[in-house]
């Protein structure tokens, strides 16, 4: 029995010696670093090999010229794709087949003389590629380096922009509140925000900064703490977008703007007070009648103009009623034929969902406009904010 065991060892340790040995002279080995890392590793061994075999069998049969320096063509492509000395013993090897096959008949000194020169010239071939592929390899890798610190620091821009969104749900009685929004490329120019303004009243703004991207984002950023510091300093809401409009102005240059649209819906009232700057039509659903009605624009977008000339808009609310906001993302998402998901499909998705809670609802509208665009995806930032009215204390019923 213990010998069994012991032979069973001994196998054990022999397959793994060949194992490691396998790992030891894998062919990726022999090959540069960025080379071994994509693609198969037998290809570049056999183009070279099989160029060396090549200007050898041509050498063999052509005696009256010399062909030693045909032999530069695999050093070089050997130089490309492998490792330094791997490369540099191909000299020799190269050397020897031709030493091997040129005629017997001439003078031993011009032979080595002959020889030595053409390992000279191979080996100043070969340093030189293989400086040059040095110098390529190192600015690939700072490259990646600063790809690498670029997406941290994005990621990390990514999380600071969040900070500028609602962390939880407003906690105003007879308002079921939920949004979400999906930046493009980690960081976006889109924005909402829940600002409660007193017990029974809250501030609903959603926002779109022309562009994207970490641009976009900063201006965002500007736009949001502005936002934040109107509403906390003025319940007139034209002066707040007047102002908002002169500091976003003086922030940034004639080409970026911002589409923004603030609604302030007061319980008790059971009112929404709107103002639209240039923002997408919030779409108003009313539950007794299973009509839609469009939060139109009234004034043009923040930044774009000095002097901000507005209307401030109104309707009445009904329990049941259901206010949607959303940016152009939504609307203007493309499948594979370039067909816009639109205002019809959204108007449906809205009716469709008029039963559901508000966060099940805002999850459906970006389901629907995710699974219209399919594997294309979206090409542009996608935020959804839905607040359905509950004033009788009703909650939503999920269908």
């Amino acid at each position: 029995m213990t010998g069994l065991t012991n032979a069973a060892l001994q196998q054990d340790a022999m397959r793994a010696g060949l194992s490691a040995l396998g790992e030891r002279v894998s062919l990726r080995h022999l090959l540069r670093k960025d080379v071994a890392l994509g693609g198969p590793a037998w290809l570049p061994l056999i183009l070279v090999l099989g160029a060396i075999a090549a200007v050898a069998y041509a050498d063999h049969f052509v005696l009256s010229i010399s062909l030693v320096y045909l032999y530069i063509l695999p050093l070089s492509v050997g130089a490309i794709f492998l490792r330094r000395a791997i490369s540099y013993s191909l000299i020799v090897a190269c050397i020897l087949f031709h030493d091997y096959y040129s005629p017997r008949n001439i003078n031993l000194g011009i032979r080595i003389f002959h020889n030595l020169s053409a390992i000279l010239c191979f080996a100043f071939v070969v340093y030189l590629i293989q400086r040059y592929m040095a110098q390529r390899e190192a600015l690939a890798k700072t490259v990646k380096q600063q790809r690498d610190d670029l997406l941290e620091d994005v990621k990390l821009a990514g999380q600071v922009q969040r900070l500028f969104l609602p962390s939880g749900k407003p906690t105003i009685a007879g308002l079921d509140i939920a949004g979400m929004m999906l930046p493009l490329r980690g960081v976006g120019g889109d924005y909402y925000d829940y600002i409660p303004i007193d017990a029974h009243t809250t501030q609903i703004a959603i926002a779109d900064v022309s562009g994207k991207g970490v641009p976009a984002a900063l201006l965002m950023a500007a736009t949001a703490a502005g936002l934040r510091l109107e509403a906390n300093h003025d319940r007139n809401m034209l002066q707040q977008v007047e102002r908002l409009n002169a500091e976003i102005g003086a922030v940034s240059d004639p080409e970026r703007y911002v589409t923004l649209l603030v609604a302030e819906i007061d319980t008790q009232k059971r009112t929404v007070r709107y103002v639209n700057c240039g923002h997408n039509p919030a779409l108003l659903f009313r539950a007794k009648t299973g009509t839609l009605t469009r939060m139109d624009s009234s004034c043009p977008p923040i930044g774009l103009s000095p002097d901000e000339i507005c209307e401030l808009a109104s309707a009445d609310l009904s329990s049941g009623d259901v206010l949607v906001f959303y940016t152009d993302g939504v609307t203007e998402a493309e499948n594979r034929v370039a067909e816009e998901f639109g205002m019809e499909r959204l108007s449906a998705a809205v009716r469709d969902g008029s039963s559901l809670t508000a966060e099940e609802l805002t999850i459906n509208i970006f389901n629907s406009a995710a699974n219209f665009c399919g594997d294309v995806g979206f090409h542009d930032d996608v935020t959804v904010v839905v607040v359905k009215c509950q004033f009788d204390g009703s909650a939503g019923v999920s269908t």
